[in-house]
Formats: C-alpha cells, sequence, structure tokens
C-alpha cells in the first residue's frame, strides 16, 4: 500500500545508469513514494534520462555539483513528514520505508534513524553496522534502537521538521563526512537519533567515485567540525590523533592545507556544543579510535 507519510530525495552526479537503476528501484517499493532526484550538474545526461524514463519522478537540475547540498533542496520539494535519502548507487528494503515511518510516529523525540547496510552483491553486512549496533552513546529507555551521535545519510529516514530546523547540511562541508555537524547540531537542540535493526539499506558500491579525491575532503570535515564543535581540549586530542595515525602523504597534507584555510570563518561560527552534549558524545572517540571502518585511506 502506498504510505503517504515518506518522500525520497536521491543525489547523483555524473552516474547516469546507477541513477536510473536506483529511481526504478525505488518506484517498484510498496511505499510507492514520491521521489526527487537532484542531479548535482551532470554532464552525462542523468537529468534528461530520468525524466524520459520516469516522467513520475520529480527531477531537479543544478548547474553545478552542490555535494550534500543537494539534498537540502530535494527536501525543500517535499511535504512529506519524513523524508529517506538515497544515493545514486543505494536502494532501501521493500517495507523499510514504512517501518521508519511507524518508528518516527511513534517517538516525537526521534529525529532519525539509521538503517543496516548490506553490501551488494556480497549480500554481507558493511562493517560499520556492528559499530552502529554496539553504539556508546547514552540515550532514553524510549529509544526503539541504540543511540547514535552521527549517521549516514544514504541510509537514513529523518523527520523533515528537525533537518529544516537545524538548516540541513552545511555548504561549507560540501560533500564527506557532513552528516557528524548535522548530528550533533540535533543533539544539541534535543533530538535523538537511533540505529533500527528491521530497516534495511543495499549497497553496491559505484566505481565512478574518485577515493583519494574523497579521503582529502573527508579529512578536512573532519577538522572543520572538530574545530567548530568540540571544546578546546577534545579539539586539540582529536587533531592530534588524526596527526599521528592518517597516511603521511600528499593527500592528507593537501587536506590539512584545505582545513587551515577555513581558520577565519571556523573562528567566525564556532560555537561549541554544551557540556551534557559533550559528554555524551566524548564516548565515541575511543569507538572511532579503534574503528576498522572509518580509516582516511585512498
Amino acid at each position: 500500500m502506498r504510505d503517504p507519510r515518506i518522500g525520497v530525495v536521491v543525489i547523483t552526479w555524473q552516474r547516469r545508469e546507477e541513477a536510473l537503476a536506483c529511481v526504478e528501484r525505488l518506484l517498484a517499493l510498496p511505499e510507492q513514494p514520491h521521489v526527487v532526484l537532484v542531479d548535482n550538474g551532470s554532464t552525462d545526461g542523468t537529468a534528461g534520462a530520468v525524466r524520459a524514463a520516469f516522467p513520475q519522478v520529480e527531477v531537479v537540475a543544478l548547474g553545478r555539483n552542490h555535494g550534500a547540498v543537494g539534498r537540502n533542496v530535494g527536501v525543500r520539494r517535499l511535504r512529506t513528514p519524513y523524508v529517506a535519502f538515497c544515493d545514486d548507487d543505494t536502494w532501501w528494503s521493500p517495507g523499510s520505508l514504512s517501518r521508519a515511518a511507524d518508528a518516527l510516529d511513534a517517538h516525537p523525540r526521534l529525529a532519525l534513524v539509521n538503517a543496516r547496510i548490506v553490501v551488494e552483491p556480497a549480500g554481507t553486512e558493511d562493517p560499520i553496522v556492528a559499530e552502529l549496533r554496539q553504539s556508546p552513546v547514552p540515550g532514553p529507555a524510549w529509544l526503539p534502537g541504540p543511540a547514535l551521535g552521527s549517521f549516514l545519510a544514504g541510509a537514513t529516514v529523518l523527520r523533515r521538521d528537525a533537518f529544516e530546523r537545524a538548516g540541513g547540511f552545511s555548504p561549507r562541508l560540501w560533500l564527506g563526512g557532513e552528516e557528524e555537524l548535522l548530528a550533533t547540531d540535533l543533539v544539541s537542540a534535543g533530538w535523538e537519533l537511533c540505529y533500527l535493526e528491521e530497516l534495511t539499506v543495499h549497497h553496491r558500491a559505484s566505481k565512478l567515485r574518485d577515493a583519494t579525491h574523497r579521503r582529502r575532503v573527508g579529512l578536512r570535515n573532519t577538522l572543520w567540525f572538530t574545530w567548530l564543535r568540540r571544546p578546546l581540549a577534545p579539539a586539540v586530542r582529536r587533531t592530534l590523533f588524526l596527526a599521528r595515525t592518517v597516511p603521511r602523504d600528499r593527500t592528507s597534507l593537501l587536506a590539512a592545507f584545505d582545513a587551515a584555510r577555513g581558520v577565519g570563518w571556523l573562528l567566525a561560527e564556532r560555537r561549541a556544543r554544551p557540556h551534557p552534549v559533550e559528554a555524551r558524545l566524548a564516548l565515541l572517540d575511543e569507538a572511532q579510535r579503534r574503528s576498522t571502518a572509518r580509516r582516511y585511506v585512498g
């Protein structure tokens, strides 16, 4: 049965065939969600191909690659109370969107739910799932799953109102680890985030990606988030840890240079998260240090 509570936002760039396959799978879901595809300035004909093949899909063709901000654009096109995000190389299992909406209906202070991620074509769990399932973040007893301090956008269903109040994804960060800043702002505003085992997203990693560029941007964004929201002492510790553990190569050096170039606006916009939130989410530091799924490689 169609579920009018939820819509889906897909962002894509230069992956026409994968975008077409993603949209086809979304339209086949029993929930029959309204789908908004935001094309981040592709030059391979993605927007036109999706419009021609699936006229019921709302296609937004941007003039350039806005990264994660493309999701903000898509959310503004929807009027559903809940929004699922989907990358062009991921897809949701039938029934997961309705189960996510049920959880958000039942828990008004829950901002978002993060799904279990299955890697295709092997059909195995992504290594990050174990970390989500064993999250050290303490949470209230009413949460339907483990409390989280961050999330994976391509495997998330969220409350549109909470997302918009928090300002969505920062245009400063573009794409790569952009979720951490939004997550900490949601928690600071009194919202909760959690992992739900009964939701499933499938991920067939695209071969059309630049792993080196992703590492450079991801490391830069980690440093920017650290100095935007962490108190001074934890920010210093996190920076020193990264300096000791990232590959000692040109990509890491360029990422550090990129981060340093943002000092001016970082100082102007820095707002350390409240002490209770820092104390609660600081438990993630040790988990991230031990993580085998969160490595700056590429």
